[in-house]
């Protein structure tokens, strides 16, 4: 009994820094699964947002992950794996969107990808399905920016992480991110206001006990 007690704590107590060192080290499927579990949530939040494809962010997910397992020897514990884990979903995002932005360049005119603006469904939306329908927008716009500019975006506002952990994420000063932050949300808000403006006569104001954020999931 005071054996599988020992093994429980020691389960639940271990990091996942301690956890990428076994798979580092004994090749342990079992801990790596773990890693996989609680992680892969996030990860394909990120992916969802960096390339602006729900279905592609699962097979993107799938390939980090496959990545992270088959690199797992050079994994140094010199930092927090989160740290590690974001750089590598970023990276693998990156080059993801160059491929996509060559197999564009190489399309046929007319075939390439183009974000458009949707017309509203119904003339006169309720609150809820306006404040879906501006997500829309703010997603289709996120797109339009920069990769650099859009990391930044998505690692704070969506994944809500700190300002001194994106600066680790990204290996940059934290000086370096706020002035990207900034310039990230001037374009942004540069996309989104033409579109924005012209809803703002059929959009209801929201419930009292609710405040709309322009950034919705």
């Amino acid at each position: 009994m005071d054996k599988i007690i020992s093994t429980l704590s020691l389960l639940i107590s271990r990091t996942d820094e301690d956890a990428m060192w076994e798979v580092k080290t004994h090749d342990d499927h079992r801990e790596f699964a773990r890693l996989v579990k609680r992680w892969e949530e996030p990860i394909r939040r990120l992916c969802a947002r960096m390339s602006g494809d729900a279905h592609r962010a699962e097979d993107l997910k799938q390939e980090i992950f496959a990545r992270l397992y088959d690199r797992r020897k050079d994994y140094q514990p010199t930092g927090r794996f989160s740290t590690y884990l974001w750089r590598i979903a970023l990276n693998f995002c990156y080059d993801d969107l160059r491929r996509t932005k060559r197999r564009q360049a190489l399309a046929p005119e007319g075939e390439a990808a183009e974000i458009e603006e949707r017309p509203a469904e119904a003339a006169t939306p309720d609150w809820h399905a306006a404040s879906r329908e501006e997500g829309e927008l703010v997603r289709r716009a996120l797109q339009q920016l920069p990769e650099t500019y859009r990391a930044v975006i998505v690692l704070r506002h969506y994944e809500n992480l700190k300002l001194s952990k994106i600066a680790e994420i990204l290996d940059i000063p934290e000086g370096t991110v706020n002035s990207r932050m900034a310039e990230a949300l001037a374009r942004l808000s540069h996309l989104l206001e033409p579109a924005l403006a012209g809803k703002s006569a059929l959009v209801p104001r929201p419930p009292p006990s609710k405040s709309r954020e322009v950034f919705i999931v």
